[in-house]
């Protein structure tokens, strides 16, 4: 098939987007609810393995490694292939943290409002999280609910950090040329490694240099735990063309992520099992596209406004409600709020996205 299986809109990638939010959204209903997500529900499947709105981000990272690879093979320019991922992440997060920090949290706050705009921490907020820094994840004297998140602004922001150095390295790769199959397979399983193995502690009292050393390891060994659901979708996105997306293959992947439980390896075997699963069933021709984006691409909206919404939810509730009516309430806060960022932020900014370059004119001889 010319260009592969996603040079067209003719797949669910939008509709899969939309899942992976919601999901991510369920999960935290949970966690702002009961302070706790011992009892979500697959938490309990798996044997305190995995929640569903961590499923919900590799299946992210998933799509974006197969999407982002193709971007950056049509591209072909750092530049222009790093104003389209910009385009993408940071209009809607400045609009995000905006709300946060100057709607929501004077909302909450037992601040006087001249006292809080006079604090730093929410303009820090803003600028912080707009470097993709979460070190300011919260606001003066704001608590929705007494448990242990109760004072997180917006607890789904840390993946964001991680999701743009993966695009950086996709530069990387395709600058030097390196960005192929087999080097998308040492990607792979350098994460499945991190995911697998604890990184080395550091030994007590080390040098200025030996501690450096550490701290280079530990972050590379964060970004790897992310990883390997990325490098998963580069791989499938570079095998597109054979038929790597076969029933059989897929049968595999199921019964491989049912034994996994088991096994006690869900998150270690999930790029090969759940993430390869999520992209044979937005590819597969015989699921009819939902158009799930066909007025509106809902899903980074409701990534970025889920948690504060539900949040809100729960303090309006005097920091008292149950998992599901945090849930229904803060997906639909959140829905609304995604809804004005497409139409009003989101979609103006990707008009701004770098046209195409004409092919150049075949020379014609006389």
């Amino acid at each position: 098939m010319s260009g592969g299986p996603a040079a067209s809109r003719d797949n669910n990638f939008d509709a899969l987007r939309l899942l992976a939010a919601i999901s991510v959204i369920f999960s935290h209903s949970y966690l702002i609810a009961q302070g706790t997500q011992n009892y979500e529900p697959l938490i309990l499947i798996t044997g305190n393995q995995c929640i569903l709105g961590l499923c919900g981000v590799f299946v992210f990272f998933a799509i974006s490694g197969f999407l982002v690879t193709q971007s950056w093979e049509a591209t072909q320019s750092a530049p222009r292939y790093l104003a389209k991922r910009c385009l993408r992440i940071f209009p809607g997060l400045i609009a995000a943290l905006i709300v946060s920090a100057f709607v929501l949290a004077p909302m909450v706050t037992t601040l006087p409002p001249g006292a809080y705009f006079a604090r730093p921490e929410p303009y820090l907020y803003v600028v912080s999280n707009t470097a993709l820094s979460t070190a300011y994840h919260e606001l003066p004297h704001v608590m929705f609910v007494n448990n242990q998140v109760g004072l997180v602004i917006n607890g789904s922001l840390w993946t964001l950090h991680y999701e743009f150095i993966m695009y950086l390295m996709v530069i990387a790769l395709g600058l030097t040329r390196l960005l192929n199959v087999w080097s998308c397979l040492a990607l792979l399983a350098f994460g499945m490694v991190c995911v697998g193995i604890n990184p080395p502690p550091t030994p007590a009292a080390p040098g200025m240099m030996v501690g450096a050393l550490f701290d280079v390891v530990g972050w590379l060994w964060d970004i790897g735990w992310l990883l390997s659901f990325f490098a998963v979708g580069m791989v499938l996105y570079k095998l597109r063309r054979t038929r790597i997306f076969d029933y059989r293959v897929a049968l595999a992947a199921l019964a491989l992520l049912v034994i996994s439980v088991p096994l006690r390896q869900f998150i270690l075997l999930f790029p090969l099992t759940g993430c390869y699963l999520a992209l044979w069933l937005a590819l597969n021709p015989r699921i009819p596209p939902l158009r799930a984006a066909r007025w509106s691409d809902l899903s980074y909206g409701l990534y970025i406004y889920g948690w504060p919404s539900e949040q809100l939810v729960v303090w309006l509730n005097d920091g008292h409600a149950p998992w599901w009516l945090v849930f229904g309430g803060g997906l639909t806060i959140a829905a609304v709020l995604a809804f004005l960022s497409w139409h009003l932020v989101e979609a103006s900014a990707l008009r701004l996205k770098p046209r195409p370059r004409p092919a150049p004119a075949l020379a014609t001889t006389g």
